[in-house]
């Protein structure tokens, strides 16, 4: 039987699994491909701890890439473990249930592959931002600092409308200049931006205290020192 979080008990349908490879055991990660009622649920069975240790272990570090000194961390494996890439989206998406969210919006390119799964499994509209000069129709742009020079981000000026909440999704925080030029084109169409997300953070580096500083709401799942 499977406990909901109403207390009512319930018959686990035919195909569901359960994972105990995380913390001490007692918590189990759920796939919800095959259980329907999981996307409108608030109720993700594992700790924030559990997810950071789970994720964790499966990111692979890449020393002196692409250049010396530099701790690469590789998402790409979290891609293709089908567990830990379900766990980010069940983890995003019980967060945006909480937060009420409208809009699922991605950073070129990483983001995308897991804002698209987010906003499927929430069925929610899906946001691209994108670098300059990649997207049709009629845009509205925004400029972040790179360590040399600058770069530009872009959506469609019709992507959403005054009023809705959205998340923006990215694999990663560094720095955060691009989270915040893609904050600051949401809010000249006068969206509410319910938060940023990311799987994984590098706080050492800052971007996700100059998030909170311009008033967002900072959800990483795991995040990671220089040292480790």
């Amino acid at each position: 039987m499977l406990l909901l979080p109403t207390g009512r008990a319930e018959s686990k349908p035919a195909g569901l699994r359960a994972y105990r490879n995380c913390d001490n055991g007692n918590h189990h990660v759920f796939l919800a491909a095959e259980w329907g009622r999981v996307p409108h649920r608030t109720f993700f069975p594992m700790t924030p701890p559990s997810v950071a240790l789970f994720l964790k272990a499966r990111v692979r570090t890449v020393r002196g890439w692409p250049k010396p000194g530099v701790n690469f961390r590789d998402v790409t494996t979290l891609f293709q473990d089908p567990e830990a890439f379900r766990v980010m989206v069940e983890a995003f998406a019980a967060d945006c249930v909480k937060l009420k969210v409208d809009h699922i919006a991605a950073v070129d390119a990483r983001g995308f592959i897991i804002g698209g799964a987010l906003a499927h499994q929430l069925h929610k509209p899906f946001v691209l931002v994108r670098k300059k000069g990649k997207l049709p129709h009629k845009t509205i742009s925004a400029d972040y600092a790179l360590e040399y020079g600058s770069a530009t981000v872009e959506i469609h000026a019709d992507a959403c409308k005054p009023g809705d909440r959205i998340l923006i999704v990215d694999d990663l925080i560094a720095t955060g200049g691009t989270l915040l030029a893609a904050a600051q084109l949401f809010r000249q169409l006068g969206a509410d931006v319910a938060g940023v997300a990311a799987a994984i953070d590098l706080p050492e580096l800052g971007g996700s205290a100059k998030l909170r500083a311009a008033g967002l709401k900072v959800h990483a799942l795991c995040e990671f020192s220089e040292t480790e």
